[in-house]
């Protein structure tokens, strides 16, 4: 029990401040391991061929070896600084997410007309990835942007929001644990994606081609249009209702809407690492 409490405040104290704030990195690491599982064998020695070219990005410590480390780099840089001490990745900030309000008809952001926003990044990454004439370094970020970025698009709280920074100013308890640095941004990140994620049966495997097929359907624009959905599901969930009443100071996620809602976070990981797995493959056709 006091090891759980200690993992309840790690997880809290690494997700509170800002709408930017993506996906735990366990639940971005599984959307990247379910794509590599699923994409095919071109693809993977292309992918392979480009992350040889990780040490031109500078970032040492924020290494771009695998997929699976692409996956958590658009996060881990954001704090490196340049030599006159200005953010290096600062232009980046807002191309995690996209504040559409759950609460009106879905209607992406202005920010979205110039690329400041997750679902105009989405493809242009992808077109940067797919330029062979693009330089290394060029395309190696761009891989870890576009395998970040999807997993960001499906964690609903970047989908969707409430006036509320995606959840980040909403405060709200997980079952029993209370504690003031958790809100329904982190909750999402983190605890109900670990749960999610760790219930059997593994996500991370090789699907069928139907599945595949069904669950990687549509575009960009219908993804960000369905994750918006999911998010009116979250708050309602947190909220015990109708989500887009007034939003309480201080709200419980109990242990029936945790119950409910992890199968609904673990259906946006598969999804999130077979749609990835889609675009992987159309960017190295071959």
């Amino acid at each position: 029990m006091k090891h759980l409490r200690l993992f309840v405040a790690m997880i809290a104290a690494s997700f509170l401040t800002s709408p930017a704030a993506a996906y735990w990195d366990y639940g971005h690491q599984t959307v990247a391991a379910i794509a590599w599982a699923n994409i095919t064998p071109h693809a993977r020695a292309e992918i392979r061929r480009i992350l040889r070219a990780q040490g031109e990005l500078d970032t040492p410590s924020c290494p771009v070896r695998t997929i699976e480390e692409a996956s958590v780099w658009p996060d881990c840089v954001k704090p490196l600084k340049d030599g006159n001490g200005k953010s290096r990745f600062g232009y980046a900030y807002s191309w995690h997410y996209q504040n559409v309000d759950i609460c009106q008809p879905f209607r992406l952001p202005p920010a979205c007309d110039s690329g400041d926003c997750v679902s105009a990044q989405i493809p242009r990454q992808l077109a940067i990835l797919k330029d062979k004439r693009a330089s290394d370094k060029d395309r190696v970020m761009a891989l870890a942007f576009l395998v970040h970025f999807v997993g960001d698009l499906h964690q609903p709280l970047h989908a969707g929001d409430k006036g509320d920074k995606g959840g980040n100013d909403t405060h709200v308890d997980y079952g029993d644990y209370a504690t003031a640095r958790l809100n329904l941004h982190s909750i999402w990140d983190g605890l109900l994606a670990e749960r999610a994620i760790s219930t059997p049966p593994k996500l991370v495997r090789a699907y069928p081609a139907a599945e595949r097929r069904r669950e990687a359907a549509g575009g960009v624009m219908a993804w960000s249009r369905e994750n918006w959905a999911v998010a009116k599901r979250a708050y309602a969930a947190a909220m015990g209702g109708n989500p887009c009443q007034p939003t309480p100071a201080h709200m419980t996620m109990d242990d029936a809407a945790i119950r409910a809602m992890a199968p609904v976070e673990r259906e946006q990981v598969k999804r999130g690492g077979l749609r990835l797995a889609k675009l992987l493959n159309q960017a190295f056709r071959g």
